[in-house]
């Protein structure tokens, strides 16, 4: 992925806050769960980032609530259990998130990180999981929140787009954010491009941001 999107790209991209991998070493193994809906990258980006010792974390579930999702197989490739918690099958989206946390809780996960998630938290879910559940978005928060964040920031005609990884709150895309990193949009992108370039950073900085909020909570790291 990557190799000629990168190379369109102008310059180095900002990333905020910016940590050494020293500074991100956590002291213990901590426990996620990954929550996708569909293709997995990021999935496999956080997999790759805990193979290369970038990360001290261990896998212990992935949910995915569409059945088709290619997120599903990417998961089998690294042995990591996959749960399939279809939305459908439920009328309230509490009673969604009540099956979630119910597996969450099966697998003594401590952190969950929605990473390419594409529903909506209750209270059920953050209740459970306070200040414990992290997301990322397409966008610079609070710049174009919501879906389809890369076609709303090449229609607004903006220079700048990129993503961010934040705590989730009950409001979209609007909990404390944890890490961002600037893409430049070039004059010839399309929405392809774009995210293409966007997922590269998305995949750079999730490890890191997992790795920046369990710090933040143990307090060994402070803005």
């Amino acid at each position: 992925m990557g190799n000629t999107c990168e190379s369109n790209q102008p310059t180095s991209n900002l990333i905020s806050p910016e940590r050494s991998p020293e500074e991100l070493q956590l002291n213990k193994t901590i426990k996620l769960a990954i929550m996708a809906s569909g293709n997995g990258s990021n999935f496999e980006a956080v997999a790759k980032a805990i193979q290369e010792g970038r990360l001290n974390a261990e896998i212990k579930v992935l949910i995915y609530n569409n059945p088709d999702a290619k997120v599903r197989s990417r998961g089998e490739n690294w042995q990591v259990p996959a749960v399939l918690i279809n939305h459908k099958e439920f009328k309230k989206r509490q009673d969604f998130d009540r099956a979630i946390v119910k597996t969450l809780k099966e697998y003594s996960v401590d952190w969950v990180v929605m990473a390419g998630w594409m529903r909506v938290a209750t209270e059920v879910l953050l209740q459970a999981f306070p200040n414990r559940v992290i997301n990322i978005h397409p966008s610079l928060l609070p710049s174009f929140r919501g879906i389809h964040a890369i076609e709303k920031a090449i229609n607004a005609k903006v220079k700048i787009t990129g993503c961010t990884v934040h705590l989730v709150s009950l409001e979209v895309d609007s909990g404390p954010i944890l890490i961002q990193a600037a893409v430049p949009i070039l004059t010839d992108d399309t929405p392809e491009t774009l995210h293409a370039r966007v997922q590269i950073e998305e995949h750079r900085i999730l490890p890191q941001a997992i790795a920046l909020a369990a710090l933040n909570e143990s307090g060994t790291i402070k803005e």
